[in-house]
């Protein structure tokens, strides 16, 4: 199957275009520089309005029986969670006299981090300072009972366990002690008697190295039994409140900055989230590029979207007159009228109009065509203004200036009557290539050739080409005067299309 070479191929279209995502951020900066901004404002607000609690912070020395230098912190980790449970919270509301507050929410109301293997850091929030400070000690002393109680049960439990193990020892010791009283006293009587057989001496022997061996182990777990009990005096004495409770002290314009910083950069992220998102669902393009070749004309010239009040550029004014220029020179030497069509830039339009007519009135006729007349406020003199339902025909030496809009609701009939040709002022970003589509559509079906774009509110830092080379003949730049129709073969040759060319190189560059 082969291909035209003259027909462009069309591009590849990229899922994610990164350069209309970072155009869509970079414009859409007054709202997350708003959101931001916002952010800082709440958080300082917030900070005000609802300022922090009152709290107090004291630090526990806990001592364990378990401590060695190779422990990784689960000792105090698990000091941490046991702090943090029901029952340590309603013990120190007990301690507090403290009967309508549940323990579930008393445990909102404090913090315990672990500073090193031995040492808690307990921050507890109350109504006052005073408060605060008795809950904190409460706790303190809740979690320090606690602990203790835990160790000396520990403790009482393995020198029971012991205890109880040493005497099954001495039951077993005082029958072995029985075992060789009675085998004794048997052998006492045989030494006695003439002719009687002889106890045996080995089983005796057995006896008494049982008996040996029991009264070790009755020795070693009474020791066992002393040194359980040794562990919890040592450790009720090393747990103990290292820091009393004091207040804790809250800077509010640390507190105020903390929040603002933390609102502004939630606002600022947020902001930018929904501006990138905005930028790819709406897909309203902002670059030259997309606007020409939506529309099918090239980008003749950008004009800012509004006037600065305060220090008023030239640069704006200059490009203004410029374009305006231009279209004085197309009117005067075409042979039919021409309208300006704006689309989301209406002000911008209605100037433009407005002076292209005070260049051409000096010279001859003009007559602005404006839907509505309203929108026309500072009218030049010797300017005649009438309606799009004003139908009558060019008079000689007259120049007509279409005044329209190509917004959602135009009637597209009636843009014939603003002028045979027609210049877009199209607002960037203001509407999406549906209706961009639907705008070059409607115009060519009305016979109205678009000659230029004139770009409102463009990118500052667009540097993408708005020309569209494959449409020379309907361009401003290169169009020949409007002849009658010349028909060859039922083709219209003046309506043909222009050809795509490769670039000029220079010969250096050639060679």
């Amino acid at each position: 199957m082969s291909t035209n070479p003259e027909t462009p191929q069309p591009q590849p279209q990229h899922l994610l275009d990164f350069a209309r995502l970072w155009v869509a951020i970079r414009r859409g900066r007054r709202l997350w520089l708003t959101l931001a901004l916002v952010g800082l404002i709440g958080g300082g607000a917030v900070s005000v309005l609802m300022p922090p609690a009152p709290s107090a912070t004291t630090r526990i020395l806990v001592v364990h029986e378990e401590d060695s230098a190779s422990d990784g912190g689960s000792l105090i980790r698990t000091d941490v969670a046991i702090m943090t449970t029901t029952r340590i919270a309603a013990a120190a509301l007990d301690k507090l006299g403290v009967r309508d507050e549940r323990p579930e929410d008393f445990l909102k109301e404090f913090q315990v981090v672990g500073l090193t293997n031995n040492i808690l850091e307990v921050t507890v929030e109350g109504v006052s300072t005073g408060d605060a400070v008795r809950r904190a000690k409460a706790l303190a002393e809740a979690f320090i009972a606690d602990h203790v109680g835990r160790i000396q049960s520990a403790a009482k439990a393995d020198a029971k366990a012991i205890t109880d193990q040493r005497g099954q020892v001495q039951a077993e010791l005082d029958q072995v002690n029985t075992q060789i009283t009675g085998a004794e006293a048997a052998q006492t009587e045989t030494q006695n008697e003439e002719n009687a057989p002889l106890p045996n001496a080995a089983n005796i022997d057995s006896l008494y190295a049982r008996r040996a061996e029991l009264t070790s182990q009755v020795s070693q777990l009474t020791q066992q039994a002393q040194q359980a009990g040794l562990g919890a005096p040592r450790v009720a004495a090393g747990t103990q409140i290292v820091d009393s409770p004091r207040p804790a002290k809250v800077s509010r314009k640390v507190t105020a900055a903390t929040n603002g910083g933390i609102g502004l950069v939630l606002g600022l992220v947020v902001g930018l989230a929904a501006a990138a998102v905005g930028g790819v669902v709406r897909d309203k393009p902002v670059l030259r590029k997309d606007i020409a070749e939506h529309l099918g004309a090239s980008v003749i010239a950008e004009l800012p979207r509004r006037r600065r009040r305060i220090l008023p550029g030239k640069k704006a004014a200059q490009t203004r007159k410029r374009v305006a220029a231009t279209l004085v020179r197309l009117v005067r030497d075409g042979s039919g009228s021409v309208s300006v069509l704006e689309l989301g830039a209406a002000p911008l339009a209605a100037g433009l109009a407005t002076d292209v007519a005070a260049e051409l009135v000096s010279s001859r006729s003009v007559v602005l065509v404006a839907d509505p007349p309203e929108r026309l406020t500072d009218v030049p003199e010797g300017v005649r203004v009438v309606g799009a339902e004003d139908t009558a025909p060019l008079r000689s030496g007259e120049a007509r200036i279409g005044l329209g809009s190509v917004a959602p609701g135009t009637a597209w009939t009636d843009l014939s009557h603003l002028g045979d040709e027609t210049l877009l002022v199209v607002r960037a970003g203001y509407t999406n290539t549906t209706w961009l589509h639907t705008v070059a559509r409607q115009l060519a079906d009305a016979g109205v050739p678009i000659i230029g774009v004139v770009l409102a509110d463009p990118d500052r830092r667009d540097k993408s080409d708005g020309t569209l080379w494959d449409g020379l003949h309907t361009a401003l730049r290169g169009r020949a005067k409007h002849k009658p129709a010349k028909t060859v073969n039922g083709t219209n040759v003046h309506d043909l299309p222009t050809k795509r060319f490769a670039p000029v190189r220079s010969a250096k560059k050639e060679g």
